[in-house]
């Protein structure tokens, strides 16, 4: 099955294509805390196995992959948008200025673009969007799991700022804790204002 998971890169291979990137966010749905992107270049002969889409790992699991896939990855790219602006532009254009910054700062830069779900970013580059893309292209699960990752890691340190509010738990997601939280103590700097769930308390 694992070698399915390469069918994208191959095909995008064979059009001749070398600097293959797969991209994906984490946080779209949370009511608190940035989102994140990773874009992944990954060598054609990448060793490691067990790389899937992010959602389907244990906690431990990612961390472990994490290290690998930065070991081995030819490039990474991350893209951090903060509540601010997902307030200001809204959390889809949001997401996709996300991705487009992790693209920025690959180096080398891809030639070609593997992106989880149905919305082309706004760069100059071929690309392909692939519906659940992160459980089909390798690239786009590694992806997933370095901005999920990433994105855990900052919601664990943002937990030290605001420990009432839970985030290592939860990383800013609308569990019953969380929205019981900002009932209680109002709202964060952190907490994106536009979102149901916060807006009603401003």
């Amino acid at each position: 099955m694992e070698s399915d998971l390469r069918s994208f890169e191959k095909k995008a291979f064979e059009k001749g294509f070398r600097e293959i990137a797969g991209i994906d966010e984490a946080g779209r749905g949370p009511l608190a805390g940035p989102v994140v992107s990773a874009a992944v270049i990954l060598p054609f002969s990448f060793p490691v196995s067990g790389v899937t889409d992010s959602k389907k790992l244990t906690p431990k699991k990612r961390e472990e992959l994490y290290e690998k896939i930065y070991d081995h990855a030819v490039s990474i790219g991350i893209g951090i948008v903060d509540p601010v602006e997902i307030d200001r532009m809204n959390i889809l254009k949001a997401s996709l200025l996300s991705m487009s910054i992790s693209v920025k700062n690959l180096n080398p830069q891809p030639d070609c673009l593997l992106i989880d779900g149905t919305f082309q970013i706004p760069l100059d580059l071929p690309q392909e969007t692939i519906p659940k893309g992160d459980g089909l292209s390798i690239s786009i699960a590694a992806a997933s799991i370095v901005a999920k990752v990433t994105r855990d890691r900052l919601m664990i340190r943002y937990h030290e700022d605001y420990p009432q509010f839970g985030f290592s738990k939860h990383k800013g997601y609308p569990t019953k804790i969380h929205k019981e939280a900002i009932k209680k103590y109002g709202y964060s700097p952190i907490h994106r204002r536009s979102f149901r769930g916060v807006k009603e308390y401003l």
